[in-house]
Formats: structure tokens, sequence, C-alpha cells
């Protein structure tokens, strides 16, 4: 019987390939973590700190820096970071230099909430604690003891956050016995909203009024505008 050598050969060559390779996983899951590479995947203000996404990852009060690779729980420390009121996903993995790559979504704040509690409302309708890092310049929502409808206030500041101009504009909002209003930055003026419906019929009112004023440079000769009624902007002077 022919013996076919190439066939050994390559055989030889797999059997060689699998051991060396099963050496080398063996190798590296012993290492040590060598350290934390910390990414955020948005380019805004932060809201968290490494030092304080380094006191997240600590396991059982032993620092990462003491682990080997294969004692590291990925689904663990990735809990522990999404438990965090500022993150809204992390990912963590291992690298092959040994590196705990951290990769982190930040909440986005909409609206700070002035109750009993101060907090932000994310731009998923989640609260959303305030940083010592970092103060938001978003619309703060002050209920001076009045209750509110957590959705509609919600509805209202994601629609003022992802309107350009409104963003610029509005720095507060008033839950109010019927509706909301609302105060623009830089003046004295005040919207009177209504309720939250209709909410692009009563801001494209507004600007078409905004424009209008702002070009004649009266904007300063009123008091408040109401927006409250359909197709018609109703105001009041100073």
């Amino acid at each position: 019987m022919r013996i076919n050598w190439q066939l050994i050969k390559v055989m030889i060559m797999l059997v060689a390939i699998a051991a060396l390779y099963a050496f080398s996983s063996t190798r590296n899951s012993g290492r040590h973590v060598q350290g934390v590479s910390l990414h955020f995947t948005d380019g805004g203000p932060r809201y968290i700190s490494k030092e304080m996404v380094d006191k997240l990852l600590i396991q059982n009060g032993d620092s990462l820096h003491s682990k080997r690779k294969d004692g590291v729980d990925l689904k663990r420390l990735e809990a522990a970071l999404n438990s965090n009121g500022m993150i809204q996903e992390a990912q963590v993995y291992l690298t092959v230099d040994g590196q705990l790559g951290v990769s982190i979504t930040q909440r986005t704040p909409i609206a700070r909430v002035t109750d009993e509690d101060d907090f932000y409302m994310d731009l998923e309708g989640e609260r959303m604690p305030l940083s010592p890092l970092f103060s938001a310049r978003v619309p703060w929502v002050v209920t001076e003891g009045r209750k509110y409808n957590e959705a509609e206030v919600y509805n209202l500041a994601k629609y003022v956050y992802k309107d350009d101009l409104l963003r610029r504009m509005i720095t507060e909002i008033h839950p109010q016995d019927h509706g909301y209003g609302l105060k623009i930055r830089g003046t004295g003026l005040s919207i009177e909203l209504g309720k939250v419906e209709r909410l692009e019929e009563k801001f494209n009112n507004f600007k078409a009024f905004y424009q209008k004023v702002s070009k004649d440079n009266k904007l300063n000769a009123y008091k408040t505008i109401n927006l409250k009624f359909h197709g018609q902007v109703v105001c009041t002077r100073e």
C-alpha cells in the first residue's frame, strides 16, 4: 500500500497549529489584566469620570490589576456599569495585550426636574441623576409643588430638544393648572402653551410670530404669548 506522505505532513502541521493555539490561549488567559482602556461613544460632555468607572469595575474589593484574565467576569462588570444612572449602555471586553476595554454610551439629558429630588429626564424618558462633573444646559422643569405628568413633560421636553431653535430658546417649563408655560432665554417673555397637544401647530405659530417681532425688534414689547387657541397667537404687552 502506498503511503500518502503529503497527507501525513498536512495532518502533522494541523496538529502542531492546534497545539500551538491551545498553548497560546492558555498562556494568554493566565496573564493578569494590565489596565483599563476607557472609550466614550459620544463626543459630548462627561457626566461620569474614569475614576467613577474604575470604582464600578472593582470586584469584591480586589483591584482588576490583580486579576487573571480568565478570572474576569465580563458580564458582571457590564451589569455593574449599566446599573449607574448616567450610563445608557456599557460594553466590556478583553484585548490581546491584556487591557480591559470599556465602551460607554452616556444617557442624554433633555430636561432638569426640580422636585423633592432634582434629576434629569433623559432622551428615553428615564430619570437620570445629576452629575458632579457637568451641569447640562437643558430646560428646567420648575414644579413649585405642583403635580405634573412625567409623560407629558417628557413629550414636551423631547420636542423642544429635537428642534434647534427651541432648544436654544426655551429655558424653563412650568406645570400649570391647565397645561404648561415656557420661559424664553434672555427675555421676560413667557409662553402659555396649554396642554401638550398639537405641538407642531403651536410652535409653528410661535416661530412665525417670533420671526416677525424679531425682525421689527419688538420682542421685548410683549409679556406673554398664548398658543392655546387654534390657528392664532394671542399676546399681551408689557
